[in-house]
């Protein structure tokens, strides 16, 4: 078989990434010998860096949004617990994320609940604590203010409502049903506090956010003249994209991409946008998107007292984790093939892009010291349990030697719904751990410890 010569996907590595894989692969090593493999290495500094670009962003259109870290991106406690210190909320949707996210330090009126049909446990815990509650029907507002009176308190609450342009989404109320939210809100002023609107949207255009943040603005101000006065924020969601490659490479790699590429002859219909936006310049085109004319939708949410919560996820993520396995065994069949495989000591379920029938695109790194050779050398990454299916990187990648037995891979920037959304202990192993690691100023060695402890 003729041999494919493998695109290069560099992926984007923060500067202390960088610094941790040039000066500190003795310590990256170590861990990964001594906590298994894979091993997933998260950095809370670099999370907070990320918090900090986006309140920029914000901060720069002249709004006032709240930030939700949508804690299902990735289950690591010390993302909460820098979190809690930087005064950011939390989303959850469900109790056990909702405990976590309070025993990390975050106060309950920054926690948003999201998800359909929330259960009278979740109900009670929520209002116990004062979180913003996302409703998605008529019948889990009753019940919801049920729950508030008999507690006492008042249930702080979002009306989830279908967008024009996903008018078939299973998440949110319809126009007719968010009609009859909003008056039952009215009826039951005593028990529940309408705050404001939010939507689900999938994807990761800009524009279409705008347009349903903007109807969700209308729908606060109808609210507001039907005695919901209170109803003045805005929860635009999650969505805002990372960038992993350099642009200008990811578009060459789609116009040459094919299945020859891939494991099998594997053909994939999508891919994430690998390529795309930052998460701060979406953040400025979706907030100086124009609507109703020429004026912005900042400048509008503004001029009406609206003010705006997001909840991103990988948005956070960005660069605040990366992936270490362990060379297991390599089958070259360059001379049949035309390329190798090699197996890691783990599964794909710790590199979860294949939940979406997708492949994880960036390149990973041989880690391992040894001479570059002449020519590079392709390679599929398999995982080491007995389903065919069990690709970690199903993409032939160009290592710049030959891999070989007890070689160390590491998966780039997978702290984003990546590293741990998957994982399962199919064939009994263990989940996983992490190690979280801080640089400091960079005078010492990297502070380390587990997550969790």
């Amino acid at each position: 078989m003729a041999a494919v010569r493998p695109f290069a996907l560099t992926a984007l590595r923060h500067p202390t990434v960088s610094t941790l894989l040039a000066d500190h692969r003795v310590l990256l090593a170590d861990l990964l010998d001594g906590l298994g493999s894979p091993l997933h290495v998260v950095l809370p500094e670099i999370f907070e860096e990320n918090v900090a670009g986006l309140r920029q962003a914000f901060a720069e259109a002249g709004v006032t949004a709240g930030i939700l870290f949508a804690k299902k991106a990735n289950k690591a406690d010390c993302y909460v617990t820098s979190a809690a210190a930087l005064g950011v909320g939390v989303d959850v949707a469900g109790a056990p994320e909702l405990v976590k996210a309070l025993a990390g330090g975050v106060p309950g009126h920054r926690i948003g609940v999201s998800g359909p049909e929330k259960d009278d446990a979740l109900h009670a815990l929520a209002v116990q604590h004062g979180c913003l509650v996302a409703v998605d029907s008529l019948s889990e507002l009753r019940r919801l203010a049920a729950t508030a009176r008999l507690a006492g308190r008042e249930g702080r609450v979002l009306l989830r409502s279908r967008t024009a342009g996903q008018a078939g989404s299973r998440f949110g109320l319809s126009a007719a049903e968010r009609e009859a939210a909003v008056g039952l809100c009215v009826e039951l002023a005593d028990h529940i506090s309408l705050r404001g609107f939010s939507f689900h949207l999938n994807g990761y255009s800009t524009a279409e956010r705008a347009t349903a943040a903007n109807e969700m603005i209308e729908h606060c101000l109808d609210a507001r003249r039907r005695g919901a006065t209170s109803a003045e924020v805005v929860d635009i969601g999650g969505g805002l994209p990372v960038r992993y490659v350099d642009p200008r490479l990811w578009d060459a790699f789609l116009e040459q991409n094919e299945p020859s590429h891939y494991h099998g002859g594997k053909s994939f219909k999508d891919f994430y946008p690998y390529g795309g936006q930052s998460a701060p310049q979406a953040v400025r085109a979706i907030m100086a998107h124009p609507v109703d004319g020429a004026q912005s939708l900042a400048a509008k949410a503004g001029r009406h007292g609206v003010r705006f919560v997001v909840e991103p996820g990988r948005a956070l993520l960005d660069q605040a984790g990366f992936t270490l396995y362990r060379v297991q065994q390599v089958d070259d069949r360059r001379d049949t093939d035309g390329y190798a495989i090699v197996t890691v000591a783990g599964s794909s379920f710790s590199l979860s892009e294949q939940w979406f029938n997708s492949d994880y695109l960036p390149d990973p790194l041989l880690l391992s010291a040894g001479p570059v050779a002449d020519e590079v050398f392709p390679a599929c990454v398999a995982g080491s349990t007995c389903l065919e299916s069990d690709l970690v990187t199903w993409r032939k990648i160009g290592f710049p030697r030959p891999v070989r037995r007890g070689d160390h891979l590491v998966y780039l920037n997978t702290a984003g719904y990546q590293m741990d959304s998957n994982e399962s202990p199919f064939h009994d192993a263990a989940l996983p751990l992490k190690a979280v690691l801080r640089l400091g100023d960079g005078a010492g060695p990297p502070s380390w410890r587990l997550d969790g402890i």
